[in-house]
């Protein structure tokens, strides 16, 4: 999918990015020392099995029906793509062995000679046509990434070309994601509706295959010792999946019941990061905490949303609500995207202004200017909060920020199992002005975000319309050359953060939590489209 959003409702705080190396054993959260890493310490030993907890069972198994976190932290160590995302959010050709692009609206993969499926048939490039196929079919998960192919056609024995009605630079990224995975077409046609399904087999090609589903305990994948790809060498013979809430997976973890686990819920690495018994790594992360504003009225003027930002304390945000494990953020997307022009995209982070960490005396009388500007608005700011602590916070420090601009603002609780329904409901959203929650993109490129901000995008609830912003939109996803690409990218970023379409808070990374006995896995976000079990191990 272009933009996934991820509820996260528990809490973090602070950080200073330092990608790559290896994860010291990191304990109290440090605003001003905690590191990003791109992977754990590489593991010293084999072991025979690990326990990896899961927040919930998946549904299902067949990511085209499913794609939810769970079903991907499975089954990306049993089934391949094209292409594949690195621990440091770079991806790579993988079941394709190169990628040409002759011209802007043609892309040719050929594939990788001698690549397997588990049940010893060979991968053809006619595998890798239906398989593009059904996730491209009406109602499948990740349709909406072949809306400007024209065609997958096979090319030759060991090629298939991809035919598109208007270039698109997402799209590669798109085939180290779900959208590019290859299955074994006789084996999901046989199971049909079985497909995916417990006391099923999987139709991939991946380092592990699938072993037992015993439905509502566990899931089990197993070393496939016949794995095409010899240069890959997992340790672990097995790995045994469970599932459990907050408490339970910190009880588990800390007892040794269970090896590791990558946390949706920070309230779980709050909990874990002060415990001996455990090494938490925290890695790069697409992930921002951000507000989103609505047209009721006293938002719906950008000088107010601009003059929000400056005051609002996102230090205070990443303290108090994030418990460590955050940092303030500028824009609405987290530096893991950032696998392309790096230095370009960090200097122009840099530069921004109008989100400080921490308002100060110059910033608070701009702030005040633009509330004058606007009228100084009497109508109370409404803010949205489920009563969970990260979202609680945030309300209270909007409530403050407007406060000391003379503005009025209120607080308005809704049951949790009401929130999402900000999104699918206009009446919901008309009661409130803005909305905290947070948001993350699967690709390791911005431009998969700012389509957010496209006049009539559902996501944009603020009526945000500028045709120049929308022609640049779709001039971005049309470059495929990368450096010319940053600078729509970066032109885009300046125009959102300009009119505060959302307003960026904290960036929150990715958490993974290990017990002593084990280590290898990346810390990174990867672990939706990287065989991350691969690297997992016993420690030294």
């Amino acid at each position: 999918m272009k933009t996934t959003r991820c509820l996260v409702l528990a809490g973090l705080v602070g950080l200073t990015a330092a990608c790559g190396g290896t994860a010291a054993t990191t304990k109290t959260p440090d605003v001003a020392s905690l590191t990003l890493v791109n992977q754990t310490a590489k593991a010293a030993g084999p072991l025979e099995k690990a326990t990896w907890l899961l927040g919930e069972e998946p549904g299902t198994l067949d990511l085209d029906i499913d794609g939810g976190t769970p079903n991907r932290t499975v089954m990306t160590n049993v089934c391949e793509r094209l292409m594949q995302t690195q621990p440091d959010m770079t991806i790579k050709p993988w079941l394709a062995e190169k990628v040409d692009q002759p011209t802007p609206t043609t892309m040719v993969f050929t594939l990788r000679a001698g690549t397997t499926f588990h049940d010893g048939t060979p991968m053809t490039a006619a595998d890798v046509v239906w398989s593009l196929e059904r996730h491209a079919a009406e109602g499948m998960n990740e349709s909406d990434e072949f809306e400007d192919v024209e065609s997958v056609k096979k090319t030759g024995d060991d090629q298939v070309t991809i035919t598109f009605k208007k270039a698109n630079a997402l799209f590669i990224q798109a085939m180290a994601g779900d959208a590019g995975i290859v299955l074994n077409r006789k084996v999901v046609e046989r199971l049909g509706k079985d497909y995916g399904t417990p006391g099923h087999e999987d139709a991939c090609s991946g380092p592990y295959r699938l072993g037992e589903w015993r439905s509502g305990t566990e899931i089990t994948i197993e070393r496939d010792d016949a794995y095409w790809n010899k240069d890959v060498k997992p340790l672990t013979k097995a790995v045994t999946f469970r599932w459990a809430d907050d408490s339970a997976m910190v009880n588990s973890l800390v007892t040794a019941a269970a090896d590791g686990a990558y946390l949706a819920e920070t309230g779980a690495a709050v909990a874990l990061a002060e415990n001996p018994a455990v090494n938490v790594a925290y890695g790069p992360t697409t992930r921002v905490f951000v507000l989103l504003p609505t047209d009721r009225g006293t938002l719906k003027d950008p000088r107010i949303r601009r003059a929000l930002s400056l005051a609002i304390d996102r230090s205070g945000i990443a303290k108090s609500g994030f418990a460590g494990l955050a940092r303030p953020w500028k824009v609405p997307v987290g530096a893991g995207a950032w696998s392309y022009e790096r230095p370009a995209f960090q200097e122009a982070y840099d530069r921004l202004q109008g989100a400080p960490a921490a308002p100060d005396d110059a910033t608070m009388a701009e702030a005040k200017k633009l509330v004058q500007e606007a009228g100084s608005p009497a109508t109370p700011i409404v803010v949205a909060t489920d009563g969970d602590q990260a979202r609680s916070v945030i309300a209270n420090a909007v409530v403050d920020a407007a406060g000391k601009l003379g503005l009025a603002a209120e607080i308005k609780t809704v049951p949790s199992s009401e929130f999402g329904a900000f999104y699918t409901d206009k009446a919901k959203r008309a009661q409130v002005d803005l909305v905290p929650d947070d948001w993350y993109i699967t690709k390791s490129d911005p431009i998969g975000f700012y389509d957010n901000g496209l006049s009539g995008s559902s996501n944009n609830w603020v009526g945000f319309d500028s045709p120049d912003y929308d022609a640049l939109v779709a001039k971005a996803l049309e470059t495929t050359d990368d450096a010319q690409r940053a600078k729509h990218v970066i032109d885009l970023q300046d125009r959102f953060t300009a009119d505060m379409v959302w307003i960026s808070l904290v960036e929150v990374p990715s958490t993974v939590v290990l017990n002593k006995k084990v280590t290898g896995p990346p810390a990174s976000m990867t672990y939706f489209g990287y065989p991350w079990a691969t690297d997992l191990g016993a420690a030294g």
